[in-house]
């Protein structure tokens, strides 16, 4: 199975899950991409106090996704110009952006959003993935698991069942979600937690 190309250490820390063969194209088609996404996932440590400290706009977990994949290794927040033209009518057709994109590979994380984020994410690389503008999409998640923590830590009430986590997701992407684009879908497990 092409999960096995992750390094077993991983899984740990994550549950991760593929949709048409979105491993082996990212490791062999993309091998930086790869590479870059593999040593993020290692070196992934959340502080318990990134939960316990109320949230804004960001997320210190997305500012350190930020600081590893962009500013040390060439990644970039991106929003794409779409549109379509028939008989010579020009239609805008926007894109949303992507957090983390590197040359056909697009990541996002969803942390704690409203759940319909999931729909927008696949809708995105199913249409980048038609445009041949992203190979893979990577969503990078929390397992369910990290809810009975958050209510011992008194915060149970800000990531409630409408927010962003994994069986929200993968049902979204087996009912078709992603359309032809190959897609990894990473959940952060308690493991992560650093207490």
């Amino acid at each position: 199975m092409a999960l096995d190309l992750f390094p077993q250490k991983l899984f740990d820390k994550f549950e991760i899950y593929e949709w048409r063969h979105a491993t082996s194209v990212l490791k062999y088609d993309f091998p930086d991409q790869w590479n870059d996404i593999v040593s993020m996932l290692s070196e992934f440590v959340i502080p318990v106090e990134w939960i316990i400290e109320p949230g804004g706009r960001k997320t210190k977990i997305a500012d350190w996704i930020d600081s590893y994949l962009v500013q040390q290794r060439g990644w970039q927040e991106k929003k794409f110009d779409t549109k379509y033209i028939v008989d010579a009518n020009e239609h805008d057709s926007p894109t949303h952006k992507i957090d983390c994109y590197k040359r056909g590979v697009a990541l996002e994380l969803e942390w704690n959003n409203k759940d319909p984020f999931f729909d927008r994410d696949l809708n995105n690389f199913r249409l980048l993935f038609d445009l041949r503008t992203v190979s893979v999409g990577v969503i990078v998640t929390r397992c369910d698991e990290l809810q009975q923590l958050f209510v011992e830590l008194g915060r149970g009430a800000s990531y409630g069942q409408s927010t962003t986590h994994m069986s929200k997701l993968l049902p979204r992407i087996e009912g078709g979600g992603g359309a032809g684009c190959p897609i990894i879908a990473i959940g952060i497990k308690r493991s992560c937690i650093n207490m």
